[in-house]
């Protein structure tokens, strides 16, 4: 029996799926909305981030899926001197706008597009935390990996600035923010 060697993200290995159709089917899942914050000791930077879930509760882990090409993942996951301390912010259905200006490319740095938005410096990261959301957690980056062509971040929570008790979560359904029905 002879070994076939593996090719992570080959078209060619036997039984891949096409991208096009598992990119339709994994638009079928349902996705919360995150804010994500960094201060880089250049500028504040921030994008917005739907895929986010929690890993574990004691010690206490979350897991961020970044775009590998995207800004926050080059600072998350520079060879030399990474920054590890940000912040997520759990959006409401309310924070919709503010998703979008952090989702749009081009944008200026996260301190001129919170300029109208309750916002403080996280006490743990320093990063930019939004007021309003669901939830706010600092956290430090633990275990950065390259996965296909994406960059996942297993972090600790640091640090929760706030947790309401009331709101609606800002969710993510076949590239559309839905109403939320709770």
């Amino acid at each position: 029996m002879t070994e076939r060697p593996v090719v992570a993200g080959s078209a060619d290995v036997p039984g891949a799926a096409d991208v096009a159709a598992v990119t339709d089917a994994l638009n079928s899942w349902v996705a919360g909305v995150t804010l994500v914050t960094v201060a880089d000791g250049r500028d504040d930077i921030g994008t917005t981030v739907s895929a986010f879930c929690p890993v574990s509760s004691d010690p206490p882990l979350v897991l961020l899926s970044l775009m590998a090409g995207s800004y926050l993942a080059e600072v998350l996951g520079r060879e030399d001197s990474p920054v590890t301390a940000f912040a997520v912010v759990l959006l409401t259905a309310g924070q919709r706008v503010l998703s979008g200006r952090f989702a749009a490319a081009g944008r200026p740095g996260a301190r001129l597009l919170l300029g109208d938005v309750p916002h403080r410096r996280g006490a743990v990261s320093g990063a930019l935390v939004v007021e309003g959301g669901l939830a706010a957690l600092e956290c430090s980056a633990e275990q950065v990996r390259p996965a296909g062509d994406h960059l996942l971040v297993i972090a600790r929570v640091t640090g929760v600035p706030y947790v309401k008790d009331i709101g609606e979560p800002l969710i993510r359904f076949r590239r559309q923010y839905l109403a939320s029905r709770l």
